[in-house]
């Protein structure tokens, strides 16, 4: 045997950089397999012919589908990625904003019920709530006075 053979088991550092390395190397091939296979999902210009096409070739022929899908496809991966994520985050923020109440109730009488509801659990005193009904009934209410504070 040559000299380069027992090289890494020479060396044990050695061995465990390159097992590390390989080890590395095979959990990035899975990860790029999966977000490519996510990708092919989540591409609505492709026909449901295409998805199959390209997920059998990235199947079959792990190595070359993937390279020839990243030569092929690969500048607008990163298009659709953004796309989906800005989705997402406008989920989110619609979600959280009408948690939060942000959304305004649509008439006057809803704000009222709902003032009448807090003065009966005790929540505010009878002065806040004769203050707070003002408001409403002169149309400077809560939803009026903050205005349209959604950025989207």
């Amino acid at each position: 045997m040559s000299t380069s053979t027992y090289l890494a088991y020479d060396y044990p550092l050695l061995s465990m950089f390159w097992t590390l390395l390989w080890f590395f190397l095979w959990i990035m091939w899975f990860v790029l397999l999966f977000r490519i296979i996510g990708d092919i999902f989540r591409d609505d210009s492709l026909s449901g012919w295409g998805k199959t096409g390209w997920l059998v070739f990235c199947i079959v022929l792990p190595f070359l589908g993937v390279f020839v899908y990243l030569i092929a496809r690969g500048k607008d991966m990163g298009r659709r990625e953004i796309e989906h994520s800005q989705a997402q985050q406008r989920a989110f923020d619609d979600y959280v904003r009408d948690r939060a109440g942000e959304s305004k109730p649509s008439s006057s009488a809803e704000e009222l019920a709902k003032l009448s509801e807090m003065r009966s659990h005790g929540d505010i005193t009878d002065d806040e709530f004769r203050r707070a009904k003002d408001l409403v009934l002169s149309g400077a209410g809560p939803s009026a006075r903050t205005g349209s504070t959604t950025d989207s």
